[in-house]
């Protein structure tokens, strides 16, 4: 039976339908249309990247309007213009059960905007929609639509307008709409033209809203200026929980700004600061906050100028503070003081899981400490080294320390010049090695011997999934085609051990005897608990 006759008798099986990335055509969405009208078991429906178009998007509207089961509908990287949206939109003002609505990157601008945001002020339904990468104007009748929308609409808690050219004016009329607004929770702005009023605008807005909890502020044209209204806004701001001012102009004065603030807001989790002008100075002034804040968990300070002097600062801050679990640092200018003073951290800090070390030009000499220490630290599960010096040399050390440590489960080896003798080295390593999952070894030098070695391993390895090896030299497909293979056998077997948890977990749960587990083995008993 194919899969439109499954379709069309309501199979039970089929819940989630992905037909991304094809050539749906009209006649191809007539019979979708036709089968949505009838089908009652449908939720999630994804056909980006299917070139749709508007006549394909009225097509698809008509059945929405009849629909009562598909909560999901990902329409992203498609043609869809204004008049596609227009139609969705009639369709969003009848349609009662979808809650999630992506549109990123199509051809939709103000009136196909402006059509949306009148649908928002009557669907009761919808919780995220996805217009990023579309083509709204800078100060846009489109932007401020929804703006309006958003002071009278009370189910939308998800809102992505990212890379659309929206301006100061456009920040100022959704900050306005945010001092209304009770129900959205995250906000995406990302890549526009906000520049300074308009993050002034959204400050203000910020010391009345009391439900957003994510906003997305990068690559803005954001100064100090901004950036310390902002700051002065978290003062009494106690939701905001995720604030990514990556990508902007932000120095210094600015990080002054923010490290007055973290000693006071305790709600504050995720910062990114990282891409903007911060140097050591900057970076000791966080160094001091971190020894006295206990909120933040995640920190981005990548793409800075920060050297061994600011690192050291923020290494021995982190030997204090207990709970920042991720820290970014990547392309800044750190040499063997700045990696031996996060190597001294590693020995003693038990929170930290991940780390990002990605293009700050280390060398083998400068990368062996902490291969060393890794052999110890039980703590780190994810690391990222790509696009550093560290060739076969250096890689021996890392292929000794995956021999011996137990906790990482993500390591980036990608473009660090590394050829076939590395990979057979890292290769040995896999045999032993049970804990690692995913292995980036992308844009190297690895050949056909050391991609042969590495499938050797996989002959043993159990736990590895996903492994990135496009090497910027030619590998045989047939080389390729065994390892992707092999990987996928170790991912099937990784559900299907899940689905065993999962069924043994609910046994456990009927016989009563959850208690039982946690008593005789508490690390079963957690394990199945958070993972599964």
């Amino acid at each position: 039976m194919d899969l439109i006759s499954l379709l069309l008798n309501n199979n039970v099986s089929i819940q989630h339908l992905n037909l991304c990335p094809n050539q749906i055509m009209v006649l191809g969405m007539q019979i979708l249309a036709e089968i949505l009208k009838i089908n009652t078991t449908i939720r999630d429906f994804h056909i980006m990247k299917n070139n749709i178009d508007d006549q394909c998007a009225k097509i698809l509207a008509e059945a929405l309007k009849i629909n009562t089961t598909v909560t999901t509908l990902n329409l992203g990287y498609n043609l869809i213009g204004d008049e596609g949206a227009q139609a969705l939109a009639e369709a969003l003002g009848i349609n009662t059960v979808m809650t999630i609505l992506d549109l990123r990157n199509n051809l939709i601008s103000d009136l196909g905007t402006q059509a949306l945001a009148d649908a928002l002020k009557i669907n009761k339904s919808l919780t995220i929609l996805n217009l990023s990468r579309n083509e709204m104007k800078g100060n846009n009748q489109g932007a401020q639509a929804l703006a309006e929308a958003l002071k009278i609409n009370t189910s939308l808690t998800n809102l992505h307008l990212g890379s659309n050219q929206i301006g100061d004016q456009d920040a100022k009329a959704l900050a306005k709409a945010l001092k209304f607004n009770t129900s959205l929770t995250s906000l995406y702005l990302e890549f526009n033209q906000i520049g300074d009023q308009g993050t002034r605008a959204l400050a203000k807005a910020l010391k009345i809203n009391t439900t957003l909890a994510i906003l997305q502020l990068k690559g803005n044209q954001i100064s100090d200026q901004g950036a310390q209204a902002l700051a002065k806004s978290l003062k009494t701001n106690t939701t905001i929980t995720t604030l990514d001012l990556g990508d902007n102009q932000i120095n210094n004065q600015g990080v002054q700004a923010f490290a007055d603030i973290l000693q006071i807001n305790a709600a504050i989790t995720t910062l990114d600061l990282g891409n903007n002008q911060i140097s050591d100075q900057g970076a000791h002034t966080l160094a001091n906050i971190l020894q006295k804040n206990t909120t933040l968990t995640m920190l981005s300070l990548g793409s800075n100028q920060i050297t061994d002097q600011g690192i050291q600062a923020l290494a021995e801050a982190l030997q204090i503070n207990t709970t920042l679990v991720e820290f970014h640092l990547g392309n800044n200018q750190i040499g063997i003081q700045g990696i031996q003073a996060l190597v001294d951290t590693l020995r003693t800090n038990t929170t930290l899981t991940i780390l990002n070390l990605y293009n700050c030009n280390l060398n083998h000499q400068d990368l062996q400490p902490l291969a060393e220490v890794l052999k110890t630290n039980t703590t780190l599960t994810i690391l990222d080294l790509y696009d550093n010096q560290l060739r076969d040399q250096g890689v021996q050390a890392f292929a000794e320390t995956l021999k011996i440590n137990t906790t990482l489960t993500t390591l980036d080896l990608g473009y660090n010049r590394i050829k076939d003798q590395g990979a057979e080295a890292l290769a040995e390593a896999l045999k032993i090695n049970t804990n690692l999952t995913t292995f980036g070894l992308g844009h190297n030098k690895i050949q056909d011997r050391g991609a042969q070695a590495l499938l050797g391993a996989l002959q043993m390895n159990t736990t590895l999934i996903d492994l990135e090896l496009d090497s910027l030299t030619k590998i045989k497909k047939s080389i390729m085609s065994q390892i992707k293979h092999k990987l996928e056998i170790n991912y099937i077997n990784k559900q299907r051990l899940r689905c065993l948890q999962v069924l043994c977990l609910e046994k456990l749960k009927e016989l009563d005897k959850i208690g039982e587990i946690k008593s005789l083995n508490s690390t079963i008993h957690d394990s199945c608990i958070t993972k599964y």
